[in-house]
């Protein structure tokens, strides 16, 4: 009787062990891809400051194919945006997080002169 009641409450417990463990798994990758992109930001603001333009950024500096970057100059700043898509494995995380989750690195850069 007692290995049929431990082996009920695994298979109870199973699947909310799996979703934790897919949900902090995502939730990692999401963290590490913010680190990245933040890291590279600074490359291509740097890039940005020379005159290279976006093709040319992405080439030099071997950013992944999904990797989005821009530029927008207003009257005193110019913001650089960095962007990626991470697509969410965990069922249900997608109720808390868009599917794909689009993250968004965003700097802002005085114009000085």
């Amino acid at each position: 009787m007692k290995k049929g009641q431990a082996l009920v409450e695994f298979v109870i417990i199973l699947p909310i062990f799996l979703l934790i463990i897919l949900g902090v798994i995502d939730m990692g990758r999401i963290f590490y891809t913010k680190i990245i992109l933040e890291e590279q930001i600074s490359d291509v603001i740097s890039m940005y400051e020379v005159g290279n333009n976006e093709d040319k950024i992405k080439k030099e500096l071997d950013l992944d194919k999904d990797i989005k970057i821009s530029q927008e100059k207003e009257e005193d700043y110019t913001n650089y945006m960095i962007s990626k898509d991470i697509e969410i494995i965990t069922p249900g995380l997608n109720l808390i997080f868009s599917n794909p989750y689009k993250l968004i690195i965003t700097r802002s850069i005085y114009n000085h002169g």
